[in-house]
């Protein structure tokens, strides 16, 4: 019996990989830009209460990072059916290394989202009149 060659078995391994690492580490960044902006939404509310709400914008952007991280996962591990075509290492790693980008941009941005959310909101609370 003669076997097709239809792409690497270990190729879906690295675009799975790929669809984690979007998840992973956008939920991370979101995790903690929402942690840190959270912070300020605190001490805004001891601050000047009539301005919590304005002081909100940073957490919700840094929640839309995970639903970056996720619709990017969705898109990779649609892609991955190795059973209707043919899955090769090139595919493998152009959807992990997609993932990488997506997630640890996620990450960075959180960061950043969180770092100057707090700072924003906390300490200049007459830039939100």
């Amino acid at each position: 019996m003669v076997d097709v060659f239809s792409g690497d078995e270990t190729a879906p391994f690295f675009g799975f990989l790929g669809a984690a690492a979007a998840l992973v580490f956008s939920c991370m960044g979101a995790a903690y830009g929402t942690a840190k902006s959270g912070v300020g939404v605190a001490s805004m509310g001891v601050m000047r209460p009539e301005l919590v709400m304005k002081s909100i914008v940073p957490v919700v952007m840094a929640g839309v990072l995970g639903i970056y991280g996720l619709i990017i996962a969705v898109i990779i591990s649609t892609g991955i059916n190795p059973k209707a075509k043919s899955y090769y290492l090139f595919d493998g790693y152009a959807h992990l290394s997609s993932g990488l980008a997506c997630g640890l941009s996620g990450l960075a941005a959180g960061m950043a989202i969180g770092i100057v959310g707090d700072a924003g909101v906390s300490s200049q609370s007459s830039l939100l009149v």
